[in-house]
């Protein structure tokens, strides 16, 4: 995990020193200027959850250079065999992003639906006790 930090702390180093030159070139334009404010703060989230995995967990198997494949082997995750929820999840989005050209009705039905299944995605198996 420490090279991905180091890799996403070099991509908000980018971005923020191009969000400094295009401001200070663009003549304060606020779109691009948002959007290069926008990739910086992704790209830092995304070292930072890096950095916190990596102090957290410590090294992988294959960040080690005696790590082997045998080191990885093992169950993996529990995988649901069949699920409603993704479908369910997928209509949502699909409402939702046709609410946005057809109207507020449509679009707070779709994310009702979006949500109901992300949500249930998210604890269909919080009983089990895993």
């Amino acid at each position: 995990m420490r090279t991905e930090a180091y890799l996403f702390a070099g991509v908000a180093a980018f971005f923020l020193g191009t969000d400094v030159f295009y401001l200070w070139f663009s003549g304060r334009e606020p779109a691009g200027t948002a959007a290069l404010t926008v990739s910086f703060v992704m790209s830092s989230l995304m070292a930072f959850f890096f950095t916190m995995n990596y102090r957290r967990k410590g090294l992988r198997p294959e960040d080690r250079r005696d790590g082997d494949v045998a080191d990885r082997a093992g169950p993996v995750d529990f995988f649901p065999p069949r699920s409603a929820y993704p479908v369910l999840t997928a209509f949502g989005a699909a409402l939702t992003a046709l609410g946005v050209v057809y109207g507020l009705w449509l679009f707070i039905i779709g994310f009702g639906l979006l949500a109901a299944g992300v949500f249930g995605m998210a604890f269909q198996y919080v009983a089990r006790g895993e």
